[in-house]
């Protein structure tokens, strides 16, 4: 399974990801990682972890559709069979998603379809958790379609909410359950425990 990350800001699930990897958790290779942000810290992860990474935004490629096409390029130059979303700000274009499709994962810091979709990002959806007094919370991996948050739900794993969470102890929580929960899924992927429509395992495990 070869890895191809797309982020905007500090790379903490594909740095996870990545250290699965390392351990032989995970049996897969990263082998590229791009980046809307030139600063963000997953480009300087990669680049310490000595993966190929680029900086592809509408600073370097001026319109939609060139950037769509440079970012569809980096992929296939790499082979990237699955392409992850570790906290990717950005909506993909139409040619990176109908190459991919079913082959595009992102996780979410909530129960889906509970507290998705626009604007649901980060501190915003732990704040809207305790703002509706849920008991419990999450962590959601799903296909990227065109709309946010509204692909497959591939796997959930549940997080308690306590009584006295703050956004911030909330969100340290669900994170520490996205960093084991998306390496997990991932090899259940590859040995073909878990089907999706656009990843074909070579070495099914029987």
């Amino acid at each position: 399974m070869k890895l191809g990350f797309l982020a905007s800001h500090n790379g903490s699930n594909m740095q996870a990801i990545i250290e699965a990897c390392k351990t032989g958790a995970l049996q897969a290779t990263p082998v590229v990682v791009i980046s809307n942000n030139a600063v963000s810290g997953a480009l300087a992860r990669a680049g310490r972890e000595s993966i190929p990474h680029y900086h592809l935004s509408l600073k370097t490629h001026p319109t939609p559709e060139l950037l769509d096409q440079a970012i569809l390029d980096a992929l296939i130059a790499h082979r990237v069979d699955m392409v992850i979303l570790a906290g990717y700000m950005k909506k993909l274009g139409v040619k990176t998603l109908t190459r991919f499709d079913g082959a595009i994962l992102n996780i979410h810091p909530a129960l889906l379809p509970k507290f998705g979709g626009q604007g649901m990002y980060g501190i915003h959806v732990h704040e809207a958790v305790l703002a509706a007094g849920e008991k419990e919370t999450g962590v959601t991996i799903h296909l990227v379609t065109e709309e946010y948050d509204s692909g497959a739900i591939i796997g959930q794993e549940k997080v308690p909410v306590l009584p006295d969470d703050t956004p911030q102890t909330l969100q340290e929580r669900v994170l520490k359950t996205e960093h084991a929960f998306f390496p997990r899924i991932l090899d259940r992927i590859r040995c073909g425990e878990i089907a999706i429509p656009g990843y074909r395992t070579m070495n099914p495990v029987t």
